[in-house]
C-alpha cells in the first residue's frame, strides 16, 4: 500500500537528517579546539520504485540516506603564543605521532616535553623528527624528537682563525725576548683557546715585523703554570711561526714552526690546535683577500674566532619556522638537535579520525609521504602559533535551523501518514 511507503519515506527523512545534526553539533562542539576540521553531512536518495521497469520515467524516491560526511580541509587562522613548544601548519601536512597505538597524524601543534625530556602531544603521543649525527648535522633518520639534559662534552680548540693588520709602516722592528715578551714585541694580541678538558687559556700572541720585509714572526704564550713543565708567573711558549704578505699587503705565506700545546689537568698532550691567518696565496692556494693583512695603518685586531668549549648544560631552546629544533647551552654554544617531519597524504579526507585530534591511515587516505616541511607541497611551519578551528559558528547554527526544520517536516510525514491509516482502519468500523 502506498501509504505505508511515505511512512518509511519519512523514517529515512528522520533518520538522515538526525545524523547530519550529530555532524552539525560535532562541529559546534570543536569550535576551539586546536587544529579541527569541520566536517559536512552530504545526503543521497534511495533507489526509486519504478512504475514502468527498465523503460524509465515514472518513478517514486523512498527517501534520503546519509551519503558522507565529508571534512572541509580548509587552512584555520593561525594564531600567536608565547609557548615555545607550540607549532602550527601553514598549507597541507600533518604532524607524525608514535604511540603504543602506532603511527598517527595530527594538526594539533600543542606540544610540551614530557618528564624524559620527549616532545609529546596532550595524550603523550610522541612526536617524531629527524634526528642528527655526532657532528650535530640533521640526516633522514626519523625517530621521537627528544629534549636531552645530559651535560654536553668539552671541545678541545682545533682550530684559530685571525683577521688582523700589521703595521706595515713599523721601520725599527724590535728584537724578540721570552723574559721580556710585551716590551720586545712590535705588536701583541690575545685569543682564548680550550684544552681537551674544557679548560678556557688565553694565549698571549707577539708579532715581530723582520727588518724591513713583509715577514712577521709571531709566538704564541701561555701562563707558564698552565702547561705541563712551566713556570708560574713566566709565559710558556706553545706555538711559534711566520706569515709574510704581498707588496700589495695580501697575506702570502703562514707557517706554525713550533707547536707545543701540552696543557696541564687531564688534558691531552701535544693537542694539535691550527692557527689560521686567511686564505694565504702560497700556502693556501687562495687569493689572499680574506684573513689578515699588511697595510699601512695601526696594527689592530679585526676579528677572532676558535672552535673549541667547556662542558655546558641547555639552558634554553626554541624551534625555528622549518621545524628545527635548536638548544643553547650555558658555554654559549648552539647545536641543532632535531627537525620536524610532516606527512602529506594524497586524499587526506579519507583519513581515519580516532580520538584526541588525532588521524589513522586508512585505506582510501593513502599512504603518508614523509619529509620536511615547505618541501614537495608540505606547508610551512610556524613556531609559537597554534592553528584555530575551522568551525564557522554563524555557518554551522545556519545548518542546525535548516536540518531541524527538515527533521520537523519529515516527522509531520509520518503523522499525516498515521492519520491516513487510520481512516483506512475507520473504515471497517463504518
Amino acid at each position: 500500500m502506498g501509504v505505508l511507503s511515505s511512512l518509511y519515506t519519512g523514517v529515512s527523512g528522520l533518520a538522515a537528517q538526525g545524523e547530519a545534526l550529530n555532524v552539525v553539533g560535532d562541529n559546534i562542539a570543536n569550535s576551539n579546539t586546536t587544529g579541527f576540521k569541520a566536517s559536512r553531512a552530504e545526503f543521497s536518495d534511495i533507489i526509486a520504485k519504478s512504475l514502468k521497469g527498465i523503460l524509465g520515467g515514472n518513478q517514486i524516491g523512498r527517501g534520503v540516506k546519509l551519503a558522507a560526511v565529508n571534512p572541509i580541509l580548509q587552512q584555520g587562522n593561525l594564531d600567536p603564543s608565547e609557548k615555545a613548544t607550540d607549532l602550527a601548519i601553514s598549507g597541507d601536512g600533518y604532524f607524525t605521532l608514535r604511540g603504543n597505538d602506532g603511527e598517527s597524524f595530527t594538526r594539533d601543534g600543542s606540544f610540551h616535553f614530557d618528564k624524559e625530556g620527549f616532545l609529546v602531544t596532550n595524550d603523550n603521543q610522541r612526536i617524531q623528527g629527524y634526528q642528527t649525527d655526532e657532528r650535530g648535522k640533521i640526516i633522514n633518520k626519523s625517530g621521537d624528537i627528544r629534549f636531552p639534559r645530559a651535560l654536553i662534552p668539552a671541545k678541545g680548540t682545533s682550530e684559530v682563525n685571525i683577521e688582523m693588520n700589521l703595521d706595515s709602516r713599523i721601520n725599527n722592528p724590535k728584537i724578540f725576548k721570552a723574559e721580556d715578551p710585551f716590551d720586545s714585541s712590535d705588536w701583541s694580541t690575545g685569543v682564548e683557546v680550550y684544552d681537551t678538558q674544557g679548560n678556557k687559556h688565553l694565549m698571549t700572541m707577539f708579532f715581530n715585523r723582520r727588518g724591513e720585509s713583509r715577514v712577521w714572526d709571531w709566538k704564541g704564550m701561555v701562563d707558564g703554570k698552565e702547561v705541563t713543565g712551566g713556570e708560574e708567573g713566566k709565559l710558556a711558549n706553545v706555538a711559534s711561526g711566520f706569515v709574510s704578505f704581498t707588496v700589495d699587503g695580501k697575506l702570502d705565506v703562514e707557517e706554525m714552526t713550533n707547536s707545543a700545546f701540552n696543557f696541564k689537568g687531564g688534558a691531552l698532550q701535544n693537542q694539535k690546535i691550527k692557527m689560521n691567518f686567511g686564505d694565504s696565496i702560497t700556502t693556501d692556494k687562495g687569493k689572499g683577500i680574506i684573513g689578515s693583512k699588511q697595510f699601512g695603518k695601526e696594527s689592530d685586531m679585526i676579528s677572532w674566532h676558535q672552535d673549541g668549549a667547556s662542558a655546558g648544560t641547555i639552558t634554553n631552546m626554541s624551534f625555528s619556522d622549518e621545524g628545527v629544533l635548536t638548544a643553547i647551552y650555558t658555554n654559549g654554544e648552539a647545536a641543532d638537535l632535531a627537525q620536524i617531519i610532516l606527512a602529506k597524504f594524497e586524499n587526506s579526507e579519507g583519513l581515519y579520525k580516532v580520538g584526541n585530534n588525532r588521524f589513522k591511515e586508512a585505506r582510501s587516505s593513502g599512504s603518508p609521504a614523509i619529509g620536511k616541511p615547505g618541501t614537495s607541497g608540505r606547508g610551512k611551519m610556524f613556531a609559537k602559533s597554534l592553528e584555530r578551528s575551522t568551525v564557522d559558528l554563524a555557518l554551522e547554527f545556519v545548518a542546525l535551523i535548516q536540518n531541524e526544520k527538515a527533521f520537523q517536516a519529515n516527522a509531520k510525514i509520518i503523522t499525516t501518514t498515521d492519520a491516513l491509516l487510520q481512516e483506512v482502519i475507520n473504515l471497517k468500523r463504518s
